[in-house]
C-alpha cells in the first residue's frame, strides 16, 4: 500500500511527510512517498493533498503539473481515499471566492468564503490552537473528542451546501468549519501535522480507513 503527498510547490510539505511516516510506521500503513508525477498518483492506495497559501494559487499550482488533475479525479472517481488539508480541503469545494472567483473540484458542494467573526476584537488569520466539536461520526475521527484540540492557520472556509457533509467545527466568533467528508473523501482545514497527538491519530485512522 502506497500513500502519495501530492507536491506541487504549496508550502514546505516536510512535516507532512514525517507525521505521515511517524504515523504509518505505528499502524503499518505501508509506504509513504511526496511526489509531483500523475502517475504515481494513478498508482497510489491514498493521496493527501496539502496546501498553503491562496485558493486560486493553489488550483493554478495544480493545474500545472502534467496530467495531475486528471489523475486526481480518476482517483476519486475510483473511490480510493483521498485526504485533503487546509486549502487542499478546501479545494474540494465547487468555487473559491479569495481575491476574486476561482473554480474548485467540487467533490463536496459548497463554497470557500472569508472568515467573518461576530467579535470584531477576533484577528484574521484565525490562527492557533482551537477546541474541535465533533459534529458527525466518521472512521477517521475515531479517538478524537470534541474538545481536542488542533492547530488552525486561515482566513477563509469551507461552506459546504449540504451539512451532513460537515464532519467537525470549531467556534471563531461563530462556527467555522473543521473538516468535511463524503464518501471516499476527507478533508480538514486544521493541519495534522502540526496538531501533535490528535493530528497523528487523524493520520494514523486515515491510513487504515479503507471507505
Amino acid at each position: 500500500m502506497t500513500t502519495v503527498i501530492i507536491d506541487y510547490d504549496s508550502g514546505n510539505l516536510r512535516s507532512a511527510e514525517k507525521s505521515f511516516q511517524r504515523a504509518s510506521a505505528d499502524v503499518d500503513g505501508g509506504k509513504i512517498i511526496v511526489s509531483a508525477n500523475a502517475e504515481d498518483v494513478r498508482k497510489a492506495s491514498r493521496v493527501v493533498l496539502p496546501g498553503v497559501g491562496a485558493f486560486a494559487d493553489c488550483r493554478r499550482g495544480l493545474d500545472a503539473v502534467p496530467g495531475m488533475t486528471e489523475a486526481l479525479s480518476e482517483h476519486i472517481a475510483a473511490g480510493k481515499p483521498f485526504f485533503g488539508i487546509c486549502v487542499g480541503m478546501q479545494l474540494m469545494a465547487g468555487l473559491g471566492r479569495e481575491f476574486g472567483e476561482c473554480e474548485g473540484f467540487g467533490w463536496i458542494p459548497g463554497t470557500v468564503d472569508a472568515i467573518r467573526p461576530s467579535d470584531a476584537s477576533l484577528k484574521i488569520p484565525h490562527m492557533g490552537w482551537n477546541a474541535l466539536s465533533i459534529d458527525a461520526v466518521h472512521p477517521v475521527f475515531e479517538g478524537v473528542e470534541s474538545g481536542d484540540h488542533a492547530y488552525f492557520v486561515h482566513s477563509f472556509q469551507f461552506l459546504p451546501d449540504n451539512p451532513a457533509h460537515r464532519l467537525a467545527s470549531v467556534d471563531y466568533g461563530g462556527q467555522i468549519t473543521a473538516a468535511v467528508g463524503h464518501g471516499s473523501i476527507f478533508g480538514t482545514q486544521f493541519h495534522p501535522e502540526k496538531s501533535q497527538a490528535v493530528g497523528l491519530r487523524i493520520i494514523g485512522n486515515f491510513l487504515r480507513w479503507m471507505p
